[in-house]
């Protein structure tokens, strides 16, 4: 897990360094790029939160360089809207395809598996605002226990806005935290 982290904040300061670079080598405002940003922010993290255990952690990178330049709660508004939609692969999943998912061989199930008959949705709502563990088995359990989609998204949605609140955050404090780099 620390060397996760390590690589994700090496990662958005170097990106972070790169886009300042490349706004002033270039002249542009940050108003003329904002909706580009925005897209690609949504686009990379929906594909991420799409992709079915396997992390892509690349759209963390990406969202924390877009807050270091633009509105942080905006572009986390954006990411943790394109997070939740991406789960629905996982969601349909597990939906799905309930009898084709080996449980035993699946790490974690079991374990969410009784979060999920003990707490319901809130299960949904932990998992989505917490760093550590993958969410993708709790879309896999939504899915299989039938929980309504719009109840899924919403609590998933819960979680993920106030996580991305707090990275998009650090990312516009980068910058600051570090001053001698960006100058």
């Amino acid at each position: 897990m620390t060397v996760y982290a390590v690589i994700l904040i090496g990662l958005s300061i170097g990106s972070i360094y790169l886009v300042r670079y490349l706004v002033t080598y270039f002249d542009i405002s940050v108003e003329e790029f904002a909706t580009t940003a925005y897209l690609v922010v949504f686009v990379t993290t929906l594909i991420s939160n799409a992709s079915i255990i396997v992390p892509v952690p690349i759209h963390i990178a990406i969202m924390i360089t877009a807050a270091s330049q633009l509105n942080p709660v905006l572009v986390a508004l954006v990411a943790s809207i394109a997070g939740t939609l991406g789960e629905i692969t996982g969601y349909y999943a597990g939906y799905l395809g309930k009898k084709i998912i080996v449980r035993e061989s699946t790490p974690g199930y079991k374990r969410v598996v009784g979060w999920m008959e003990r707490y319901g949705p809130w299960t949904i709502f932990f998992l989505s605002l917490q760093p550590i563990l993958p969410f993708d088995i709790a879309g896999l359990v939504a899915g299989a226990f039938r929980m309504p989609l719009w109840k899924f998204l919403l609590f998933c949605w819960a979680g993920r806005f106030p996580k991305y609140i707090v990275l998009c955050y650090f990312g516009s404090a980068i910058p600051y935290l570090f001053p001698s780099w960006f100058q």
